[in-house]
């Protein structure tokens, strides 16, 4: 639209679209842009390129994940025996009160829950049983998780008392016939666990890092793929060896124990007295593909049962 003034000349409509002011960014625009970018942002760093934690501290753990710390410690403890490493890392922690009485508190827990229908669980709360009572502590593991032994009733034979003859009179009396009354012995079935099938490498990948230069990462796995914790592994070399536990790295998976290697040595891995030796794993060296760096080559292995 447009007007004339009081002189008679033509003025432009100051209300026109081709007046109003301009602004050099959109409101909309920007707000669109948060959004997709905001969510970008989120795609990438929760599914694209997820971020793994490698210093978290033991104090730091959820409490499932401290439970199964609690359980690699006690495991430990059973094949070294050394007290004072124990209960170092059980003050680590910052547990509350008596650290080996948080460990008893912890099995009653543990003792109560579903943890313990399976082997691999009761096996771990009786490693921490083992390693309180040691301590001349207690807790309710000591009666929820009985030692599973049902001792074997004796069978119990009763005889009839005989009745005596009576005087003999005109009326002979039948004989008597004694008869002995047998308590059949029930059928005692004694539960008991069944024991673990061997394990066997299924599967073992290699990589290079510089971060991660010369590890060895073992997971030990059911026939399911679900993590067992506690699982005792033991890497041998040329001149030594050395026996770990999985589940000390609760971050990692309750599955998971590492192992650093030298530079040029050969390597074998083994789940502890349940699977015969890995193939051998050399330290050689490689380059970073992402900085370009020299490195050691790194492994990723999986056990799980035949």
């Amino acid at each position: 639209m447009s007007r004339y003034d009081s002189s008679g000349n033509y003025a432009p409509d100051a209300r026109s679209k081709y007046r109003r002011p301009r602004y050099p960014f959109s409101l909309w625009g920007v707000g669109i842009g948060l959004i997709l970018g905001l969510a970008g942002g989120l795609l990438y760093a929760w599914v694209v390129n997820p971020r793994v934690e490698y210093n978290t501290e033991p104090w730091q753990l959820s409490e499932a994940d401290r439970a199964n710390y609690i359980v690699g410690i006690t495991l430990q403890y059973g094949f070294d025996s050394d007290l004072a490493k124990a209960v170092n890392r059980l003050v680590v922690l910052r547990l509350p009160g008596d650290p080996i009485q948080a460990v008893a508190d912890t099995a009653c827990k543990l003792a109560s829950s579903s943890y313990v229908d399976n082997s691999s669980g009761q096996r771990a709360v009786r490693s921490m049983m083992t390693f309180y009572q040691l301590q001349g502590r207690t807790g309710c593991a000591d009666t929820l998780l009985a030692s599973g032994v049902v001792p074997t009733p004796e069978a119990i034979i009763e005889a009839a008392t005989p009745t005596l003859r009576p005087p003999a009179t005109k009326t002979p009396t039948p004989p008597v016939t004694i008869v002995a009354q047998v308590t059949p012995t029930p059928n005692i079935v004694i539960p008991s666990i069944q024991p673990q099938a061997d394990f066997t490498l299924v599967d073992v990948r290699t990589y290079c890092s510089k971060e991660l230069s010369g590890l060895i990462e073992v997971r030990v796995q059911d026939y399911n793929g679900d993590p067992i914790p506690g699982a005792s592994i033991t890497v041998k070399w040329d001149n030594g060896q050395s026996t770990f536990v999985t589940g000390l790295k609760p971050e990692r998976g309750a599955d998971y124990a590492d192992f650093q290697m030298d530079a040029g040595k050969s390597y074998t891995v083994q789940v502890a007295g349940r699977s015969d030796p890995s193939q051998a794993l050399v330290a050689g060296s490689c380059s970073d593909p992402d900085t370009g760096q020299p490195a050691i080559i790194s492994y990723r292995a999986t056990f799980r049962p035949q």
